[in-house]
């Protein structure tokens, strides 16, 4: 659980089990995985093994954000709970006082909603995770109206059948469960209106395979995450209904925000900036929100302490000084996770979607 996340896209994490498996060439490198790496008796990876429910105190974090207000400075994107706005006095000698922003001292803070990204030690579509535990989940959600939650899953498919097996658990529990209802109206088409879903995914293969599946799936938002990015990503000839393609709906319309970011940890394979680039591009001509998260391990900037200069064609393959290093390869540097920063050609991109209610 993180109150407050580092995380450029959320305010808060809260992990409700951990433990995972590998399904994507994303997960080769899993940074959960490998904190967990020295409490294997605790949690143990992979399918067929037993996930960690977190305690009952972590369970108790989300209910008291839903009831702490929250406040946005729209001169400077600040974002934090309103106790922690500086109270400024309105007239000097003080008449009245108003809250301000901690960060540029703006007067121009507004209600916001806390996004909170549910399992970034985990998956909540997982397999291994028992019915029960997803619908304690789901009850959770609803019981916290005042909070987005970001569901982002590297196992989009997986949505309708976990829903299924958490609704015969519910259907079977002594009395029914609550939640039953909830479970039938998602099913039927009308999901929680607090709930952003998402999609992990890293290249082409992934994006023609989860896509479709994502846009399939009911949400009140949309979006993937490519992070880490390891191959180009192109939109052309992907429609949003493959049934009816006549229509040329492309299917990047149909989502409500793109993260895209590179990898970081000690064996972090670089992203190549086309990539990057032409992602960006497509979300600006298809009007999407692009939030660039960060270059990750690998700059293209040979900063302070750079090492391991290395070249990357643009099909993800490394160019060594014996190959042939064409114009539209890229020299990166890696200098680390902060130095290589999150600006895409001198800028940072922070879009986020507008929110339909």
């Amino acid at each position: 659980m993180a109150e407050r996340s580092n995380i450029e896209w959320t305010d808060a994490t809260f992990n409700p089990w951990i433990g995972c498996t590998k399904v994507s060439p994303a997960c080769d490198h899993c940074y959960a995985e490998r904190d967990f790496d020295l409490r294997r008796h605790v949690v143990q990876w992979g399918a067929g093994q037993a996930r960690k429910r977190t305690s009952t105190e972590n369970w108790k974090f989300p209910k008291r954000w839903n009831d702490q207000p929250f406040r946005e400075c729209q001169d400077c994107g600040w974002r934090g709970e309103e106790r922690e706005a500086a109270v400024v006095s309105r007239f000097f000698p003080p008449i009245s006082t108003r809250a301000a922003c901690p960060s540029c001292s703006s007067r121009l803070i507004n209600p916001a909603r806390r996004r909170v990204f549910c399992a970034s030690l985990a998956d909540v579509f997982d397999n291994e995770v028992p019915a029960e535990w997803l619908v304690d989940l789901l009850e959770l959600i609803r019981l916290t109206p005042e909070l987005d939650w970001l569901l982002l899953s590297k196992r989009i498919g997986n949505w309708r059948k976990r829903l299924e097996e958490a609704r015969g658990w519910t259907v079977e529990s002594q009395p029914p469960h609550p939640w039953n209802l909830h479970i039938l109206e998602w099913l039927d088409g009308k999901p929680p209106a607090n709930v952003w879903l998402g999609a992990t995914i890293c290249n082409q293969a992934e994006a023609d395979r989860d896509i479709p599946k994502l846009l399939a799936t009911p949400a009140a938002v949309r979006f993937i995450s490519v992070e880490p990015m390891l191959g180009p990503i192109s939109f052309e000839g992907m429609f949003a209904n493959p049934s009816h393609v006549n229509d040329g709906t492309n299917a990047l319309e149909c989502l409500d925000w793109v993260i895209c970011g590179g990898e970081s940890g000690p064996r972090a394979r670089p992203m190549h900036p086309q990539w990057a680039r032409d992602l960006r591009d497509q979300c600006a001509v298809a009007g999407v929100p692009f939030l660039f998260k960060q270059w990750g391990e690998w700059g293209t900037i040979p900063g302070h302490g750079a090492h391991y200069p290395a070249g990357i064609a643009p099909d993800g393959s490394w160019v060594g000084a014996e190959d042939q290093f064409t114009e539209d390869c890229a020299l990166m540097y890696r200098v680390g996770k902060k130095a290589a920063g999150r600006l895409l050609d001198g800028v940072e991109h922070n879009g986020f979607p507008e929110v339909r209610r």
